[in-house]
């Protein structure tokens, strides 16, 4: 089988690389064909009929290739989209319960987090938007998200899995304490919070 192999060899690997259009696949799927060939050899008829036999295993081992191909691609798809879904619902039910955690910040932290965290503006833009130094908003962004995280883990129960966010539960009582926080321009105190 081998000798024969060898006079074929080339023909059927230009062959594949014709049919995909890669030289690494061309040769991942001739070795799938010698090997194919190699545990049927007993079923071919004649000896003279080897140059269509053989090119009749290339043939079918492209298609089991594109087959097994689509179904992957088609899985790794539909996978994706499911969690992407999941994830992107779940963010927008936290994002609802952040948005007036936002509004609990004192005003030189609110205004620079809005716009950095919430609209997504570049720290370099934000400080040119407010006018102020890059080092100053830096500051009040790396500020204002500690004080952002100390009001999250009085306000909202968050629970994280291995995809995330899973759940969260936002204090009524927090969230309307933000509200009239906000309103007055007040600054935000964790035990005000845990005491309400």
């Amino acid at each position: 089988m081998l000798a024969e192999w060898l006079i074929h060899k080339d023909q059927l690997r230009s062959y594949i690389v014709k049919k995909t259009g890669d030289l690494d696949l061309a040769d991942d799927i001739l070795q799938d064909v010698y090997i194919k060939a190699s545990q049927k050899i007993e079923q071919l008829e004649s000896r003279d009929k080897l140059h269509n036999w053989l090119y009749r295993i290339t043939h079918n081992t492209i298609m089991d290739f594109y087959r097994t191909q689509q179904i992957h691609e088609e899985l790794l798809d539909n996978q994706v989209a499911e969690e992407m879904s999941a994830e992107l619902i779940n963010l927008q039910a936290v994002a609802q319960c952040l948005r007036p955690m936002f509004d609990c910040l004192p005003e030189k932290y609110r205004q620079v987090m809005i716009l950095a965290e919430l609209d997504g503006l570049s720290q370099q833009a934000v400080a040119e938007q407010l006018g102020l130094s890059l080092s100053a908003t830096k500051s009040r962004i790396q500020r204002g998200r500690v004080k952002l995280k100390e009001i999250l883990m009085d306000c909202c129960n968050i629970e994280e899995g291995g995809e995330g966010i899973v759940d969260f539960d936002p204090d009524p009582k927090c969230v309307e304490f933000c509200k009239t926080s906000a309103m007055n321009d007040g600054v935000h105190q964790s035990a005000q919070v845990t005491t309400l």
